[in-house]
């Protein structure tokens, strides 16, 4: 990708941006000026200083430093074509200040001057924000968005769960899955364990049947168990107000299950449409879930990683040395995109019943004492490898073709 230096820029920008303002710092090429300025955070004044700048350099590009890759600021920036963004992260800004600060003295000016001085000082490090095509960048936000709903429903469920074990932890036996309707139903309909008895068996029967719950002794056990049930409590002053708290938040939890419903239509119109979602739908266990996010994660520029340790890096599953002295130690990478991370981790442990190798490799990893997050980072960190050339060549995966392989290797996962 282009680093500042492959292109000759008619001014050169840092910039702080905040919640309410930006803090900007413009040297213009060839002189030895700064000018520092503000702009307030509202659509009108950045368009207008945008504009501003066009007008005084003539349209020719300029060249823009700031913290972030992504946010209302980058959005309202990529819109002029003549504004070449350089994102550079946060901790290396903040690193950058403390080699001459060592006070710890923070300013928002004086942090658009250093995002300058960065961007004129050491071109080599920043590369160009290229953005994604619209298709890739709507899919990136609805899978990122989906997730913060799932993440939202686990806590509503755990907040239920936890009401339930107050006064009627029966319910949280009967229902292995709390994500579901028929949970958010049964308890709105019967919140507390009097009121479920008092239900006669054939309503209860209608009610699983309507929920699809079609395995006849499962539906007979649940009933049986709810009429056989003692209460926990009979305290008004713990069943009441714990059953309003379960009926309200199961409220919120149909809302949340419907809108991740519509999430994964609108991504199931979206994804399809990217040229590589067959490359990633192909993988085992990658599903309707997993394989736009795995889309996401390696997107459609090739050329940004030129090899597959860079893709572990960038994910956070390759593992960080450090070494001092006669001490060496290694751990996991705890600066890297979350979601990313997530989104491998997570597929790691899904593919474990679709592909043999994977399992294999998995209690291979355990029985040398690894833990189960670390046993699912190490399988991530094999995946991705295999992924990544079949992502550059274009090629689907195919598990006998890798299998083949692993026997010509001998390796030992065939044994």
């Amino acid at each position: 990708m282009k680093s500042s230096a492959d292109q000759s820029f008619a001014a050169f920008v840092g910039i702080d941006w905040g919640d309410q303002k930006h803090d900007v710092c413009l040297k213009a090429a060839g002189s030895d000026a700064h000018e520092h300025s503000v702009i307030v955070h509202r659509p009108e004044a950045i368009e207008c200083w945008a504009l501003g700048l066009r007008q005084r350099f003539a349209g020719q590009p300029i060249a823009v430093c700031l913290e972030i890759a992504r946010g209302p600021l980058v959005s309202a920036l990529q819109r002029h074509e003549f504004l070449v963004l350089f994102p550079v992260n946060p901790s290396t800004l903040a690193g950058y200040r403390s080699t001459f600060c060592v006070s710890g003295a923070k300013d928002d000016p004086t942090d658009a001057e250093l995002a300058l001085e960065m961007l004129l000082r050491h071109p080599e490090r920043l590369c160009v924000l290229r953005p994604q095509s619209a298709a890739m960048r709507k899919l990136e936000r609805l899978v990122q968005q989906r997730r913060t709903l799932v993440d939202e429903v686990r806590r509503v469920t755990n907040r239920m769960t936890a009401a339930l074990k107050e006064y009627f932890p029966q319910v949280v036996e009967w229902f292995k899955d709390k994500d579901t309707y028929v949970f958010c139903d049964f308890v709105s309909r019967w919140p507390t364990l009097k009121q479920a008895q008092r239900a006669r068996k054939a309503r209860l029967q209608a009610f699983f049947h309507e929920h699809n719950v079609r395995y006849g002794h499962i539906v007979e056990r649940r009933v049986q168990s709810i009429m056989a049930a003692s209460p926990l409590t009979d305290d008004p002053s713990v069943v009441g107000p714990n059953s309003l708290m379960v009926i309200s938040l199961a409220q919120q939890l149909r809302v949340l299950l419907q809108a991740v419903e519509r999430f994964d239509a609108e991504i199931a119109v979206v994804a399809p449409t990217l040229a590589d979602y067959e490359l990633f739908a192909g993988l085992p266990g990658a599903g309707a879930v997993f394989a736009p996010r795995l889309l996401v994660a390696f997107g459609e520029q090739r050329e940004r990683f030129d090899s597959a340790n860079r893709m572990q890096s960038y994910a956070g599953v390759a593992p960080v040395t450090q070494r001092s002295g006669n001490k060496c130690w290694v751990h996991w990478r705890l600066r890297c995109p979350k979601f990313v991370r997530q989104t491998f981790v997570e597929w790691a442990a899904h593919s474990i019943p679709y592909c043999y190798w994977a399992e294999a490799y998995y209690r291979q990893q355990r029985a040398k004492g690894s833990s189960r997050q670390a046993a699912l980072r190490a399988l991530a960190f094999k995946w991705i490898r295999i992924v990544y050339r079949c992502w550059q060549t274009g090629t689907p995966y195919d598990e006998a073709t890798y299998l083949s392989a692993l026997k010509r290797r001998g390796s030992p996962l065939m044994t």
